[in-house]
């Protein structure tokens, strides 16, 4: 099954749970993405995106509420997402979500 499709996720960060709407986009070959991260605080880009059977591994340049590098992995299982975002000092924060389409 694709892992194409928007999912609602939230992410449990330190600043509580963070809802956002994530958009994966595979490549033509379907080993690589790009989407989109969207939440309360923007958009951002899902950048250097891989995917691995059901597995997804991505970056993220969050600008707000300061600048850092996320890096995200992921794995789809039907229409679930489960996975997380490593926020560098801050730790990894669990992300969850649902295909919606």
């Amino acid at each position: 099954m694709s892992v194409a499709g928007t999912y609602e996720c939230v992410t449990k960060s330190p600043m509580g749970d963070q809802k956002s709407t994530v958009t994966i986009v595979p490549s033509d070959d379907g080993t690589t993405f790009t989407g989109t991260n969207a939440g309360a605080m923007g958009t951002m880009e899902l950048e250097d995106g891989k995917i691995d059977g059901n597995t997804l591994t991505w970056t993220m340049n969050m600008t707000v509420p300061m600048p850092m590098k996320l890096e995200g992995t992921a794995t789809v299982e039907g229409d679930a997402l489960t996975g997380s975002v490593n926020a560098g000092a801050f730790g990894s924060m669990a992300m969850t979500g649902e295909r919606v389409s």
